[in-house]
């Protein structure tokens, strides 16, 4: 009886991830065109809070004299890089791909 329920949970579980990865491919043209805009527009506008978000985190991962230097430099030219980015994906919205920058939003968790 024990491996006709755990047969059943684990059968349940796949029919469940496999309709949430599909997901994801069901969106309309209009949808991934629309969040690709307003990914890139949020990245033009956003950017600037790098600077204070790696001052922060270089600080917390070493001490406050590295961090205010190291994470100024750092945080410039991560917001360099998401600005130039969040302007490729708004001019390219038309064309449905993925964001390019990780993590797509700057209050995103993601690799530091």
């Amino acid at each position: 009886m024990n491996k006709r329920v755990l047969s059943l949970l684990l059968a349940s579980l796949l029919m469940a991830v496999s309709s949430i990865s599909f997901a994801d491919e069901q969106q309309s043209y209009g949808s991934q065109t629309g969040n690709k805009a307003l990914n890139g527009f949020t990245n033009m506008t956003t950017a600037i809070l790098e600077i204070p978000k790696n001052i922060i985190n270089t600080t917390n991962d070493s001490n406050v004299a590295y961090g205010f230097v190291g994470g100024l430099a750092k945080g410039i030219l991560n917001t360099v890089g998401r600005m130039m980015a969040g302007l490729t994906d708004f001019v390219t919205a038309p064309i449905p791909t993925k964001p390019i920058v990780q993590p797509i939003y700057i209050w995103s968790v993601g690799p530091r």
